[in-house]
């Protein structure tokens, strides 16, 4: 195998993105080549150009995110690939996502920050369900009282989202004008009415965060858009986290706000 050819560097290529099932930075796949085998970056570069070529007009394409390059199953057969799954994928409430948006928006952000926007208290179980998924993670304290964390995304979250950059996010004004598109909740697949009635109630026996109703469901792009007119006329201003304006941080309460969503 000429490993100095692009064309048989590629299917080589395809082999280790499809065994790996993560996405693999150009240093990790550099790392699988001895010393004297490597091929050059340009050589790298062109083939993983014609690996995403090579993929057009079929049921997975190449797709660069924050963490490297991955193989993946494209989003109009997600409904359907879904289906291999028996276990219910995880659902997001509303809360969650709002404040996930918040978090992806406007990082760094504090809890309190989060809360004066939504005009509600964060349930503890919203900040830890996203901590798990390691979407987001703290990146320090804000020097005003009771020193609150700051929260701000990671690229697992990136990764989730086939994002490559913070700077592919679209801009918040821009989404008012898209219109909700029907698709499902990040990557869950259709669930039969009756089934997921019986799954909601479960949830609620054991504790769980109560499910959102289906007419208040709606996509995570609509949900951001929201967001952009709730902070329409809100005194705080998140560019006051620039150095030069940080003395302009409202104080927060000493106290945390209690645990629980008052919704």
């Amino acid at each position: 195998m000429n490993l100095n050819d692009p064309r048989e560097l590629a299917p080589l290529l395809e082999a280790f993105l499809l065994a790996s099932g993560k996405p693999q930075s150009l240093e990790r796949l550099y790392e699988l080549f001895e010393e004297g085998e490597r091929p050059e970056p340009a050589v790298f570069k062109k083939a993983l150009t014609l690996l995403g070529k090579s993929c057009d007009n079929r049921a997975f394409e190449l797709m660069e995110v924050a963490s490297g390059y991955r193989l993946q199953i494209r989003e109009k057969f997600a409904p359907w690939v879904g289906r291999l799954w028996e276990e219910r994928p995880q659902r997001y409430s509303r809360a969650l996502l709002e404040t996930m948006a918040l978090i992806a928006y406007r990082q760094p952000i504090t809890r309190g920050e989060i809360e004066d926007v939504r005009g509600v208290a964060v349930n503890s179980n919203i900040v830890k369900t996203l901590m798990e998924r390691e979407w987001i993670r703290i990146v320090g304290y804000r020097d005003v009282p009771g020193k609150p964390a700051m929260f701000a995304t990671t690229k697992a979250f990136l990764d989730h989202f086939n994002l490559k950059s913070l700077e592919q996010l679209p801009p918040l004004a821009d989404l008012r004008e898209m219109e909700a598109e029907p698709v499902l909740e990040f990557d869950d697949a259709p669930v039969p009415d009756h089934l997921q009635a019986m799954a909601d109630a479960t949830l609620a026996e054991e504790g769980e965060a109560e499910p959102e109703p289906p007419r208040d469901e709606t996509s995570f792009r609509s949900l951001l858009a929201e967001l952009d007119t709730m902070e329409q006329g809100l005194k705080t201003d998140f560019d006051d986290l620039l150095p030069d304006e940080a003395d302009k941080v409202s104080e927060l309460e000493d106290s945390p706000p209690d645990d629980q969503d008052p919704r």
